[in-house]
């Protein structure tokens, strides 16, 4: 009988910003293309997520709608917003990706800001929807992660939601949280009611205190106050993000080397996930 690699039976959630091809080649993107093919390589079972820009060409990377898994609606500032769930492979790592698609939150030609270079008005409820978006698709899927690791900022909900609202799911009530930083939060601003529209479930206004000025710093402080472990993923991470690790005293991984050749930090990843698996 062939030996069982103890490692099959763990599952990893990847909640990324950006995944390449899907969007243009950086830091971040790669990780988000190599690093769930590279933990699948080695022994784990992965599932990987990513909104649905409307700058992601559907034809070309051959999306499709997902029927059993769409149709759902979440709630968003009073409002419904309907759930639309695709599609793709990437043939040469034997992975899927799933894209969270809403008409209202992610049609539009572009991330995260407009032509001007704004932050769009709406991120904070794009945030939400996504998360929740995430949780509620594997659900359905009755995919049980072990680990969910998050990076980009509108990923950045995902911890709070996970340790405060779903915590008591069955799917969900185990699941450790590891949170990668980037340089990309210092001018990040939403709106000034977001803490409120944030409070779902059993949330309170104690367990949002960093939303009290709801800037990209600020929401990636808060998702550390929910996280297991933190990846500082780029050498320009905020200091006082970094600060913020260290008084909660949480294991971290800093600045590993990354490229699309160099695929040596996925080692460091996964032994990092041991530890916090442990």
């Amino acid at each position: 009988m062939p030996a069982v690699n103890p490692k099959e039976s763990k599952k990893v959630l990847y909640v990324s910003s950006e995944i390449f091809p899907y969007l243009p080649e950086s830091d971040m993107a790669l990780v988000g293309r190599y690093l769930p093919q590279g933990i699948q390589e080695r022994g784990y079972q992965i599932r990987s997520f990513m909104p649905r820009y409307g700058c992601v060409n559907e034809r070309r990377n051959q999306l499709h709608e997902v029927i059993r898994l769409s149709g759902m609606n979440i709630v968003v500032g009073a409002v419904d917003r309907q759930l639309v769930i695709k599609v793709a492979s990437i043939s040469s790592a034997r992975m899927q990706v799933y894209f969270i698609d809403n008409e209202d939150y992610f049609h539009r030609k572009a991330v995260d800001r407009d032509a001007s270079g704004n932050f769009f008005a709406d991120n904070d409820e794009r945030a939400m929807f996504f998360a929740r978006g995430v949780l509620e698709t594997v659900k359905k899927l009755r995919w049980k992660p072990d680990l969910v690791h998050c990076q980009g900022w509108i990923s950045y909900l995902m911890p709070l939601y996970l340790k405060k609202v779903y915590n008591q799911d069955p799917i969900f009530a185990d699941s450790k949280v590891v949170l990668s930083l980037y340089d990309d939060l210092n001018d990040l601003k939403f709106a000034a009611d977001m803490a409120g529209r944030v409070a779902i479930g059993d949330i309170k206004a104690e367990d949002l205190g960093e939303l009290a000025e709801p800037t990209g710093i600020n929401l990636a402080k808060l998702a550390i106050r929910y996280s297991d472990g933190v990846i500082t993923a780029a050498t320009g991470v905020n200091s006082s993000l970094e600060a913020e690790i260290k008084a909660r005293k949480l294991p971290v991984l800093s600045s590993p080397v990354i490229s699309a050749e160099d695929t040596a930090y996925i080692g460091e990843y996964e032994q990092f996930y041991d530890q916090i698996l442990a």
